[in-house]
């Protein structure tokens, strides 16, 4: 049987001994499968990524990802193997200011060979093309440092960030709240369709369950967690 994309079993996490912020006995997501996960803001989401991601580490139980337990990998691994396999679309976008909105994205190619390798024409070809299909097109454009964009537009660079280099897992926090519609409706298409042609799996994370729709199965974060006193984020 194949390991999932994400496989989570008997999980407690707190920020300090003791404390049992998240508890979670099981959840898992199969290969190309699209999970969005919904809470109220403050229930834990972003802890809950940060442990898929490896960046936090469980107090007890198990969170491997594409078959790899992050508690067998020392720090250094865990960057190595999240910037090969994992699309991370952060929160807070987690764009470099002194760079231009193209070097930006290009960052995962220059970090991982693997991503680089999987592109199908050249970064800076491909990088174009998903910005383009985000709305972000012209040379000046795409010259121009982040810190001068709008908020949205620096989400839609985090987004084609994340997508650049066909990554095997997607994980998406809260990614389109600073997005209008037309814009929400753009990334949303363009995300479903890269995930489907590359067969990632996609754990997208939000509070606005209207964006569901499209989804292979939905999870309530309060469904899956036990933790007394409550999650939090």
């Amino acid at each position: 049987m194949d390991e999932g994309a994400i496989e989570i079993r008997q999980l407690r996490f707190g920020w300090k001994p003791g404390e049992c912020l998240l508890s979670i006995e099981a959840f898992t997501v199969g290969r190309g499968e699209r999970v969005f996960l919904h809470g109220p803001s403050g229930s834990g989401k972003s802890s809950l990524l940060g442990l898929v991601g490896g960046v936090l580490l469980p107090q007890a139980g198990e969170v491997r990802v594409l078959g790899q337990a992050w508690g067998e990998l020392p720090a250094s691994r865990r960057d190595r193997f999240r910037g090969d396999h994992i699309g991370f679309l952060f929160q807070q976008f987690n764009l470099l200011p002194y760079l231009g909105l193209l070097d930006n994205v290009l960052l995962p190619v220059r970090y991982s060979r693997l991503r680089r390798q999987r592109c199908e024409e050249a970064p800076a070809i491909e990088a174009k093309r998903l910005l383009a299909a985000l709305g972000l097109e012209g040379e000046a454009l795409l010259s121009r440092p982040v810190a001068e964009l709008s908020v949205g537009q620096q989400q839609r660079v985090a987004a084609a960030r994340a997508l650049l280099g066909r990554p095997e897992l997607v994980v998406a926090d809260e990614p389109t709240s600073a997005l209008d519609e037309e814009a929400r409706e753009a990334f949303l298409s363009l995300l479903m369709q890269r995930c489907r042609d590359s067969g990632a799996a996609l754990l997208f994370v939000s509070h606005d369950r209207r964006l569901a729709e499209g989804f292979d199965r939905e999870v309530a974060l309060s469904a899956l967690t036990a933790a007394p006193g409550g999650v939090q984020s």
